[in-house]
């Protein structure tokens, strides 16, 4: 008996980044801000971390309205129509739903319906996961164009009292268009996990305490009154993080993972005009630096001191401020490297759109 052969979609060789978007918050918060809730200073805070301002989304802003924003810059940019999208891909670990997925109701505000949707729970790499995903996506001939869109409202997710993280974090929306090329635009993504540091960074409680304290299960008097100007539970989870531990595993490991994705790439230091990396703290981004030897020609991006760690977001909105401010780099080759909560790590070098 002879088995009928299986057509296949053509592959596409080529694939690269073919515009970029962002949407940052309106509301603009100081450190002498942040320093209302926690025992510091501007100075410390500038000096530890690089931060002087983060933007915070205001209540009645949604993920999705974020997303929504950035996403129709971008394909503007690319010269893309939403119904052209064979995919929309929504990285994101502060949707407040676990389902529906905030991919699928973007692709409908965007009018991209009906493209497959789904989001990516990759915390600060989940940007560098979407490219990844896409890029294969458009190389195997299963989407011509793809949108990747990463988008945090990270301000509904901290305890403003906390030193550990809650000063570190802002909202914001990063998006791209991925699509076919003539010539190479995405190098190989070198990317992985590992799950044993996975309480290095973290949300302390579960939708399950959330559940326990709504049926009085837990909860003292004391702590059903917290939060109450924030709107929210007093167990409603937020994040936390180990910041001496998470420091250590990013220098030391996330340098080596950068060079990875050059000699994927086949690529030198030397080759590169922007350094991408996400932006976490400024002291780990130029510890990077050194570790890589950037030439003094490479621009590396420092979003992170007008705009905080945006998780998933920041390496577009990174990528979108150095076009803007630089558009001579359009076009150049990039390094860009998202890492953080799993703890999982991705990197790509790029031509920048």
């Amino acid at each position: 008996m002879s088995i009928t052969a299986i057509k296949q979609t053509p592959l596409r060789e080529h694939t690269r980044i073919h515009g970029v978007g962002a949407y940052r918050p309106e509301i603009i918060v100081t450190n002498d801000d942040v320093c209302q809730w926690i025992d510091s200073s501007d100075e410390w805070i500038r000096q530890r971390t690089g931060i002087v301002t983060r933007h915070r989304a205001p209540r009645e802003v949604s993920v999705i309205d974020m997303a929504e924003a950035a996403s129709r810059e971008a394909l503007a940019a690319a010269g893309v129509e939403a119904s052209q999208l064979g995919a929309v891909l929504v990285s994101t670990v502060t949707h407040p739903y676990a389902t529906p997925s905030a991919a699928a109701q973007l692709t409908d505000r965007l009018g991209a319906t009906p493209a497959p949707a789904y989001d990516i729970s990759a915390a600060c790499a989940g940007y560098c996961y979407g490219i990844a995903q896409a890029d294969a996506l458009v190389h195997a001939g299963t989407a011509d164009y793809v949108l990747v869109v990463g988008v945090e409202k990270l301000s509904d997710f901290i305890d403003n009292s906390d030193r550990t993280i809650s000063f570190l974090l802002g909202d914001g929306a990063g998006a791209v268009v991925i699509g076919p090329a003539e010539s190479a635009g995405i190098g190989p993504t070198v990317w992985g996990s590992d799950g044993s540091k996975h309480e290095a960074i973290r949300m302390d409680r579960s939708l399950l305490d959330v559940r326990d304290y709504a049926l009085g299960a837990v909860a003292t008097d004391a702590e059903r009154d917290q939060d109450v100007d924030a709107g929210r539970q007093s167990l409603w989870p937020t994040m936390r993080q180990d910041g001496p531990a998470v420091f250590r595993w990013a220098v030391w490991e996330m340098a080596k993972a950068a060079q990875s994705a050059l000699d994927a790439a086949g690529v030198s230091a030397d080759d590169l005009a922007v350094f991408l990396p996400h932006q976490a703290n400024i002291r780990i981004v130029d510890e990077m630096v050194k570790q890589l030897e950037l030439p003094d020609h490479v621009h590396v991006a420092r979003d992170i001191v007008d705009a905080g760690n945006t998780s998933a977001a920041s390496i577009p909105l990174a990528m979108h401020r150095t076009l803007q401010e630089q558009p001579s780099l359009s076009g150049k080759l990039a390094l860009q490297i998202g890492f953080g909560a799993g703890l999982v790590f991705g990197a790509q070098v790029v031509v920048l759109p």
